[in-house]
């Protein structure tokens, strides 16, 4: 979909994005939202071929929720849905009347679910598109700012996922000036319709010179097997997602997906009633540490208990292992589980900062002061910071912090929906609604319970996460009892 070259809307959309009214990706959702009011709509054929409702949580009922009580997941939907409310209040409404007015429709109304539509359309659909700035803006004038895209800010809870269909990423969220490569997020009908893959049966690319399309710029799909065979469904890569992200942006999910992963975090509230706030929010903030951190399953293949995750390893293994075992007095030795740790040290050097007492932080503050005692005008660099801690402190204090943490997680989660062996026996007796209505009184009478395909994904994600939870509190644990008893 090329916005900006529409007859009718592109003049007026190219104002509303260069003046900053709209970014790159509100304006493709806003577009999608007249579109589907246009009375002529020259999109009418594909927008007709697009689902009208989908499975991600924004659509899910309120008994449908229940099913995500206790997940983060569930916490995110809620949020978004306020944050898309008020957008289509204060912008939305406005933008598309303005729009259709333009197109000669003074009576069209825009509804919230109409937008709703549009904006699922986006998430589950778009791919990002290497393509030149002459062709995304064309006539625009070389050196001139095309925008930025606001929703590229993840700060609120860090599940606003960026989804492209494809691993590579925009080096900036500032568009590039004229002659340079643009990564465009759009919709391309055809390939939008090709379903996600752990072994993809193709992949896609641009066809620059229209050398094999026949047109310039335009797009194919490359069979990834040379004998893929004709009754084989065209599977492409969505990335490499856990099901946390696939029912939040497609509203599906993947069993035993080796992709998955936990988010843990240390709640800011919490910390911000811990004795000596001030000054661990000052020492974390100068080890660069961060307050919550993503436990992807793949890790668990390096720790104590080596879990086979059936995914071939990446950088998981480098990343864990990077903990701080630097000892200024030398009398700290390096714990022997320090390659079995499957936690990132950015996350637990701020849980060695929390767990301090206030011996620890004197004792910290001593050995940074001797380190800049010899009349050097500089600040203790973060790696030396996390040092000092680690020789103050040791593990013992993180990892208890860690073992709460997991505890609580998996207490809000059975607390929501009972316990991960409950979700197996859910899921062992349903049968997901996907046929005739004439075989449903059959399917009654037998063993198993008729389960929607929204509750049956809900359970799949959350006994995931029930899982990863009872494998990372296993790995903390045992962590936690070795540095115990090595003094760590």
């Amino acid at each position: 979909m090329r916005v900006l070259q529409d007859p009718a809307l592109g003049p007026e959309c190219r104002v509303m994005f260069e003046e900053g009214e709209v970014d790159d990706r509100f304006l493709l959702v806003l577009f999608l939202t007249v579109e589907r009011l246009r009375k002529n709509s020259s999109w009418k054929p594909y927008l007709d071929m697009l689902p009208n409702t989908f499975s991600n949580p924004l659509w899910f009922t309120n008994d449908e929720l229940l099913e995500l009580k206790g997940t983060t997941l569930l916490r995110a939907t809620e949020l978004q849905k306020k944050k898309l409310q008020s957008l289509y209040e204060d912008k939305v409404k406005s933008l598309v009347k303005k729009l259709l007015i333009l197109d000669g429709d003074s009576e069209s109304e825009v509804s919230f679910e109409d937008f709703l539509w549009a904006n699922s359309v986006f998430w589950s659909r778009a791919l990002n598109i290497p393509l030149p700035h002459a062709y995304v803006f064309p006539q625009s004038q070389e050196g001139q700012d095309c925008g930025t895209s606001s929703l590229n800010d993840t700060s609120d809870e860090k599940i606003e996922f960026i989804n492209v269909k494809d691993e590579k990423r925009a080096a900036s969220t500032t568009l590039p000036i004229q002659g340079e490569t643009v990564w465009v997020e759009g919709l391309v009908p055809g390939i939008d319709f090709c379903n996600h893959g752990l072994k993809p049966a193709a992949t896609w690319e641009v066809d620059r010179t229209g050398s094999i399309a026949g047109v310039p710029y335009s797009m194919y799909l490359l069979a990834a097997e040379s004998n893929s065979g004709t009754e084989k469904e065209i599977s492409i890569s969505y990335g490499n997602k856990g099901n946390e992200e696939l029912l939040y942006l497609y509203g599906f999910v993947m069993d035993d997906n080796p992709d998955d992963y936990l988010m843990v975090h240390y709640p800011v509230e919490a910390f911000q009633s811990a004795p000596f706030f001030d000054t661990k929010a000052q020492l974390i903030e100068a080890q660069k540490g961060e307050m919550r951190c993503l436990l992807p399953k793949s890790l668990l293949a390096h720790g104590f208990f080596q879990v086979n995750t059936q995914q071939k390893e990446r950088d998981d293994k480098i990343t864990a292992g990077q903990v701080c075992n630097y000892s200024w007095s030398g009398q700290r030795k390096i714990p022997s589980y320090v390659n079995k740790l499957v936690f990132p040290d950015d996350f637990l050097t701020v849980l060695r900062t929390i767990a301090m007492t206030e011996d620890q932080l004197f004792q910290v503050s001593s050995l940074l002061q001797e380190l800049v005692a010899n009349g050097e005008e500089r600040q203790p660099s973060d790696t030396e910071v996390r040092a000092a801690i680690w020789e103050v402190c040791g593990d013992s204090g993180a990892l208890q912090l860690l073992v709460d943490l997991l505890n609580t997680k998996m207490m809000d989660l059975e607390e929501g929906t009972g316990s991960e062996d409950a979700d197996d026996e859910l899921l062992n007796n349903a049968q997901v609604k996907k046929m005739p209505e004439s075989c449903i009184s059959r399917v009654q009478n037998d063993s198993l319970e008729l389960m929607s395909r929204n509750k049956r994904g809900s359970i799949v994600y959350r006994r995931g996460q029930k899982q990863l939870v009872r494998l990372f509190l296993m790995e903390a644990e045992s962590a936690l009892h070795l540095s115990l008893s090595e003094g760590n």
